[in-house]
């Protein structure tokens, strides 16, 4: 499948915008350590249906790293705002949205700020507000611990030293958050490739530099039709984490998705991308 790339100005700095595919337009938000490329084994499914928009975050892939180095300024506020513009320069009202890790909240960041201009919401690991604590709860800090190493200054130059670091470190992260450990095995190096472009590990950092902070819960939950299908697998996002949803989304479809880890759209991307084209499909 063909893909088209270009760069947009959007709030004041450039992002990389990946695109296919013809209908109804579905906008598509990646975790870490991702970037646009994350969803290349779903979009060919999906292409027929739906106008399919996947941006490289701020400070992740193609976009700008702004501001550039250890920053706390990647916060999923401003991560949202950046999304509203591109969605203003792509002269777009209103879109579906569909996220993983990340990208799902920042998709409710979006959703909240900017009413009406998701219209669906779609998730796979879905973290919501009110989280934080559940990440060193219980044990769990023996899955979570990343998110306090990689706010310290000294991860970039110990994972980033060299490609073998970097390999060695993202294997870890993603074939060890997977049920299907042969789900990075044709495009791995693709991800490694991006992590060594400059400036773009630490600018995934800076998403938990810049979110390690107290932030009060919303006062309404989300009302837009949602569809959250939780990993059975998942070591970062246990089973028991789905408890809290209903608080957030008053307007929820939720279940499991059974066999897959955390990157559930790379581990089986079949199944996957059949979900999200029912959800969207039949909203019409």
């Amino acid at each position: 499948m063909q893909f088209t790339q270009r760069l947009i100005s959007a709030n004041g700095i450039t992002l990389r915008v990946t695109e296919t595919g013809q209908g109804r337009p579905l906008l598509l938000l990646h975790g870490w350590p991702e970037f646009w490329f994350t969803w290349a084994k779903i979009m060919p499914h999906l292409a027929a249906n739906f106008r399919l928009i996947a941006p490289d975050l701020r400070g992740f892939g193609g976009s700008d790293k702004t501001p550039p180095g250890y920053s706390t300024a990647m916060t999923a506020e401003q991560h949202a705002n950046d999304l509203a513009a591109l969605l203003d320069a792509l002269n777009l009202p209103q879109v579906g949205l569909v996220a993983h890790d990340i990208g799902a909240l920042i998709g409710q960041h979006l959703i909240r700020a900017h009413p009406g201009r998701v219209n669906r919401f779609f998730a796979f690991d879905c973290p919501y507000p009110g989280i934080g604590r559940r990440w060193i709860e219980g044990g769990q800090l023996r899955n979570s611990w990343y998110m306090w190493f990689h706010q310290t200054k000294l991860a970039v130059e110990l994972v980033g030293h060299s490609r073998a670091t970097l390999e060695i470190y993202l294997h870890h992260m993603m074939q060890g958050g997977c049920q299907n450990k042969q789900a990075f095995d044709d495009n791995f190096a693709d991800f490694v490739d991006n992590m060594l472009v400059p400036g773009n590990l630490q600018g995934g950092f800076n998403w938990y530099v810049s979110n390690a902070r107290a932030v009060p819960p919303p006062t309404q939950p989300i009302d837009i039709p949602t569809r959250i299908l939780w990993p059975g697998a998942d070591p970062v996002f246990p089973l028991a984490w789905m408890d809290r949803l209903g608080a957030f989304f008053s307007n929820l479809q939720l279940s499991v998705f059974e066999g897959v880890g955390h990157f559930p759209h790379q581990e089986q991307p079949d199944a996957a991308a059949l979900a999200v084209r029912e959800f969207f499909t039949n909203s019409q």
